[in-house]
């Protein structure tokens, strides 16, 4: 798991790199409620906006019930791996993930943030279409 260093938990300035890492393993990926509010706290401003295919909600607290809503639904054996590099510019990152059981995701997506202040203030999630 990727997790923000001592220096960097302190303070708001965390790579794009670190944020979009951080934004998969220690907030999506995290089955435990109170590392991830911590995490959130951290990673993301706080009218921080998530959008992705069900709507956009603002603030930490809707991020953190659209991760706990969304871990509660899945298997046990369910989780996020980056599955791809991660691109980042100075205020702008994306990072693609797979999410299932690993080694046979079930479905994929690619985050894209926009960093204000060295945290996350916008978060976009696209998944990628199942075939018709």
């Amino acid at each position: 798991m990727y997790v923000l260093d001592d220096e960097t938990k302190g303070s708001a300035m965390a790579s794009v790199t670190e944020l979009l890492h951080a934004n998969l393993h220690e907030v999506f990926n995290n089955r435990d409620a109170e590392a991830r509010r911590s995490a959130i706290a951290r990673v993301y401003t706080e009218d921080v906006a998530f959008t992705d295919p069900e709507g956009t909600s603002v603030g930490r607290a809707a991020l953190d019930g659209k991760a706990a809503a969304l871990l509660d639904r899945a298997p046990a054996d369910f989780e996020f791996v980056e599955d791809g590099i991660a691109y980042a510019g100075e205020d702008t990152g994306a990072l693609s993930w797979a999410f299932g059981p690993v080694g046979a995701p079930v479905v994929r997506g690619i985050d894209i943030i926009t960093v204000r202040d060295g945290r996350i203030s916008a978060l976009r999630t696209l998944v990628v279409p199942e075939p018709a």
